[in-house]
């Protein structure tokens, strides 16, 4: 009964390569690079606040959030090729949060523009009502006037759909790269737990994961073993536990691209 339960458990993908063609360390630095210019821009966006133009509050809080991940990916990058634990546990966390805000952003400007769009007086739905009310009672001409309203209709529903589809396609390749940046980082975990290992009874040899945060061992003491033990509770198992073939996989990993 626990062991089918356990084999029905939802498990989260875990890719052993990047596109297919790089290993998950490589994959892990050009998705972190890359979020970093991304998120630069939000520098020339708080610029624009000394220039008069007026942001909304969702804008601003934007451009600021912004600003914290760049500073945060510049001191969490470099510990990627160090195979730092901590370091590279909350750069896995760093992405996923932004990843969370970055949908909920894209979504909240999505609802406000379709929103202005849908009663803008030059859009769609406010072109039809104004030839509904400024059409004469000519029939010929409100036929005309009409196959224009629903013509231009069909244009707004085609571009909603294009853009709908590129915000679902945009979400799912940052999906995907925070599960590779998720993957080495629960392959650090596991190989400095392998590597500590024997200096515990209950080692993940044994079946048990070694919780390398926990009071006394070597990454639980000051306020870095605070935030570990914060980082990994939530899914402890993802991040300190797995099969033996996973275990396995993860030393061969680490073993071929430790630095």
């Amino acid at each position: 009964m626990s062991s089918s339960s356990r084999g029905c458990r939802l498990q989260l993908p875990r890719p052993k390569t990047f596109l297919g063609l790089f290993s998950v360390q490589t994959g892990s630095e050009v998705i972190s690079l890359a979020l970093l210019f991304n998120r630069a821009t939000g520098i020339y966006g708080i610029l624009t606040l000394f220039t008069g133009y007026s942001l909304s509050a969702l804008q601003v809080s934007l451009y600021v959030l912004s600003l914290l991940v760049v500073a945060a990916l510049g001191y969490l990058i470099p510990h990627i090729r160090k195979q730092s634990p901590l370091q590279n546990l909350a750069l896995a966390w760093l992405y996923v949060i932004d990843t969370i805000a970055n949908v909920s952003f894209t979504a909240a400007f999505a609802t406000s523009w379709y929103n202005a769009a849908l009663h803008d007086p030059k859009g769609p739905a406010g072109a039809e009502d104004t030839n509904a009310k400024a059409s004469p009672s000519n029939g010929e001409v409100q036929h005309d006037d009409g196959q224009a309203a629903q013509a231009n209709a069909g244009v707004g529903v085609q571009e909603t759909v294009v853009s709908m589809s590129l915000v679902v396609a945009f979400t799912l390749v940052r999906v995907y790269f925070a599960l590779v940046i998720m993957t080495f980082a629960r392959m650090v975990l596991r190989r400095f737990a392998d590597e500590n290992a024997s200096q515990t009874e209950e080692g993940v040899v044994k079946g048990t994961p070694l919780d390398i945060f926990a009071v006394g061992s070597a990454l639980g003491d000051g306020w870095k073993g605070r935030l570990g033990r914060v980082l990994v509770s939530i899914g402890r198992g993802y991040w300190l536990g797995g099969s033996k073939e996973d275990e396995e996989w993860a030393q061969q990993v680490s073993t071929r691209f430790r630095v």
